[in-house]
């Protein structure tokens, strides 16, 4: 990967900054356990990847059974509250984003959880204040990932163009939400495979040691 510096760099959250994506999982399958569907965390961290909560709705409806309107702010809650005592960050994530910081260059974070949800995580992670602000939710868009508002709006916030940003994410409808926007995309390698990641356009890197090399931070 050709190691140059962008404008800006745009994070996803869940899978990149936070490990929290065995923790979200396990937090929906135990409600939806709850209600009589029969559900695993592995069946729910593989169906919900990279979702946001109001685009669940409909999968769990057409896959599993009815839940109440109420049901998209119940689990917001759980998953704000669990996040805030549980999360531990990616390894290597905050190293390298505070490497990222220090040269200057503007970050964003742009994650398909709620605000609620997304500031908690950041919090505990300690590393809210290394975005300036510049943090966004599925809720601050119009329409969430897998669609380009939310890396349009975190480019903007950034004051550069998308063809001038790097978004750093490891699930498939924030690849596609990153490559609809114009961005370059680099993506974290957990359990999908490189030619999958390659095949959505992005770029597959396996550490988040690795990232501030591939950024042109030494």
């Amino acid at each position: 990967m050709p190691e140059t510096r962008p404008r800006a760099i745009l994070f996803d959250c869940d899978g990149v900054l936070a490990d929290s994506e065995a923790l979200a999982a396990q937090v929906v399958a135990d409600d939806l356990a709850g209600r009589g569907f029969a559900v695993t965390p592995a069946l729910c961290q593989d169906v919900f990847l990279g979702r946001a909560v109001p685009d669940m709705v409909a999968v769990i409806e057409q896959r599993f059974g009815r839940v109440p309107d109420s049901w998209p702010a119940e689990i917001g809650r759980a998953l704000t509250r669990r996040m805030a005592e549980e999360v531990v960050p990616v390894p290597g994530a905050l190293d390298a984003l505070r490497r990222l910081a220090a040269a200057g260059i503007p970050l964003a974070c742009a994650s398909n959880s709620s605000r609620a949800e997304l500031a908690a995580k950041l919090a505990k992670l300690g590393v809210a204040e290394l975005f300036q602000g510049r943090v966004f939710s599925f809720e601050d868009v119009d329409r969430p990932k897998p669609y380009p508002d939310i890396y349009e709006a975190a480019a903007a916030a950034c004051g550069a163009a998308p063809a001038d940003c790097v978004v750093v994410e490891d699930s498939l409808p924030g690849i596609r939400a990153g490559r609809a926007a114009g961005c370059r995309v680099l993506a974290l390698v957990w359990e999908m495979p490189e030619a999958l990641l390659r095949a959505q356009g992005a770029e597959p890197f396996r550490h988040m040691d690795e990232l501030p090399g591939l950024l042109g931070v030494a």
